[in-house]
């Protein structure tokens, strides 16, 4: 299993929200370049990334930040957040980010989806954001009409090689990842499924890596010092 730690930006900063609340948030650091040095240094390969403000609103309003956590740590970086448009997903990876994620677009903007799959292939992963059985859009702020069996269908039709799956209720609450979605989504799917949301303990790491999940994000979980990321590493390898 690859384990992701995460950063997520609001005005340069890395910060959490509390269950998605942009009311809800917490300031981490000034420097998130500076915590993607520290990520390599415990030994992690891979980088998750999420532009709050894209996601909110559109656009890439903290690409310059997002850089900086590239090209200090050399990591495998993926970024989320406000990628709707195949001008933006290429402004992403011609600067040489490694995997775009697609929500809000995923569900509204079919044809944009299939051609980005289509160009882009593995770089392309989809974000299944669940709140109450739901798919929820635009920075989690509204819920779709598509359920997550039904989005998980579409998008392995489409050829979508990696979903990263959110249990919303879960995120930022530090009470335990969703052991039972994860498991039934994995056995139902055939795609590479990253757990994100609520891995808070390293009783959550091992039981996702038992499982044989593909990956799992470690957000809150690392900041405040529940896991230890080299321990969890070393436990995944």
């Amino acid at each position: 299993m690859i384990l992701f730690p995460a950063i997520d930006l609001v005005g340069g900063k890395a910060v959490r929200l509390y269950k998605g609340d942009y009311s809800q948030m917490t300031v981490y650091s000034d420097n998130p370049a500076e915590i993607s040095r520290d990520f390599k240094a415990c030994g992690a390969e891979a980088i998750h990334i999420v532009d709050l403000e894209g996601a909110r609103d559109g656009g890439t309003p903290n690409l310059d930040t997002v850089l900086a956590i590239k090209n200090a740590s050399g990591l495998y970086c993926e970024i989320g957040g406000g990628i709707r448009s195949m001008e933006v997903v290429e402004k992403y990876l011609s600067a040489g980010i490694d995997r775009v994620i697609l929500g809000t677009a995923a569900i509204e903007d079919e044809a944009f989806l299939k051609k980005a799959v289509e160009k882009y292939g593995e770089r392309i992963a989809v974000g299944a954001d669940i709140r109450d059985g739901y798919i929820a859009v635009k920075g989690w702020l509204e819920r779709s009409e598509v359920t997550a069996d039904e989005f998980f269908e579409k998008m392995q039709k489409t050829g979508v090689k990696t979903i990263i799956c959110t249990d919303i209720s879960r995120d930022g609450a530090m009470r335990g990842t969703n052991l039972d979605l994860y498991r039934t989504m994995s056995r139902r799917y055939q795609v590479n499924i990253t757990a994100s949301g609520g891995v808070s303990s390293m009783d959550d790491v091992l039981a996702l890596n038992g499982m044989g999940l593909y990956a799992a994000i470690i957000g809150k979980a690392y900041y405040t010092g529940a896991i230890d990321l080299r321990e969890a590493v070393n436990a995944v390898k």
